[in-house]
Order: structure tokens, then sequence, then C-alpha cells
């Protein structure tokens, strides 16, 4: 396998894995979706995410989380439970993508990129979700999730047709969190010297 061959692998893992910090099933299913369809090749201790029983059972699960996250003060429950879960999803999903690398190698990458990528994804999403709360009462949380699904739904797929753009797109969405992250930081240090 090419050194292009291995980054692009190393690239789809991670995307998928950061896609897990919006939704953690979604990536899943879509992974699973493209296994099934010929368009994914899995590790092989990880065929079983290209099942039929596993594509169902993803189904399920990623419409059961889709629509809690609408469900008023169960979203914010869900954060803090997500964030462990997300990172353990981003750890799963890479090093069940990087199909050619040794085991020592995939599982660093996919511990350290993979669920580093899940959990920055997951903080910044429980970040934008508290503050929504926050100035909401809640009432803008549902336009979070949907910003959440469709964030989880197009890096899941975009990391398919181009991971290093997914990756891109990724690092954007990231930089962007970190600047409202400071401009709200900013506010409540100005508040708190007054």
């Amino acid at each position: 396998m090419l050194d292009a061959d291995l980054a692009l692998s190393a690239a789809l893992g991670v995307a998928l894995a950061a896609a897990a910090g919006f939704r953690i099933f979604v990536p899943l299913l879509v992974m699973s979706i493209a296994a099934n369809t010929g368009h994914m090749s899995l590790g092989e201790s990880f065929a079983w995410l290209g099942t039929l029983p596993a594509l169902s059972m993803l189904a399920v699960a990623a419409v059961i989380e889709v629509i809690a996250y609408y469900v008023p003060g169960l979203d914010n429950l869900l954060d803090m439970l997500a964030a462990p879960a997300a990172v353990i999803a981003g750890i799963v999903i890479s090093a069940a993508a990087m199909t050619e690398f040794s085991p020592m190698l995939k599982w660093t990458l996919a511990i350290i990129a993979g669920g580093g990528a899940a959990g920055l994804t997951q903080g910044a999403t429980t970040f934008i979700r508290a503050h929504s709360t926050a100035l909401t009462a809640g009432i803008g949380n549902p336009v979070i999730a949907t910003a959440e699904l469709a964030g989880a739904a197009a890096v899941s797929l975009l990391a398919l047709a181009a991971p290093v753009i997914a990756l891109v797109a990724i690092a954007v969405v990231l930089m962007l969190a970190l600047r409202l992250f400071q401009k709200f930081r900013r506010k409540a240090d100005g508040l708190d010297n007054r």
C-alpha cells in the first residue's frame, strides 16, 4: 500500500471519528451501510460492522439517539453521557477504518487521533448546547440538534468521498467553535471585572 493510501485511510478514520462527536451512531451507521454495499473495507476484527444485524441495530440506535436530542432537558443529560461514549466510538470507528496499519500504529492513531477528534467535536457541541440552553432556556436546542445531525451525516458521507476535505471541514468547525468559546469567555471576563 502506498503512503498516500495509508494517509487517506487515516484521514477516513479520523474524519469518521470526529463525526461521532456530533452523533455517536450516525457515523457507525454510515460505515455499516458503506461496508454492506461494498463501498468501504473494514479491518478484520471489525467485519461485524458490515453485517445486516449490525446495520439494523445501528439504524435503530441512530434513530433513538436523534429523537432523544430533541427532548428538552434530555439533550443536556445526553451530552454528559455522550462525552466518554463519543471518545470510545471515535476510537472504534478510526480503528475499523484503518485497515492496512500495523496493530500498534492503528491503535495508537485510533486512540490519539480518533478518540481526540471525537472528544474535541463532542466538547464543542456540548459547549454550544449549554450556551443555547442558557440563552434560550432550551428553546433553541432543537436548532442545535438539527445542525449536529446534519454535521454528523455530512462529515460521515464526505469522509467516504473525500477524507482529506472532511478533515479540513472538521478543523474549520472546531476553529469556529474555539472562536465562539473565546468570545463568550471575553464577555464573561468583562462582566466579572465590573
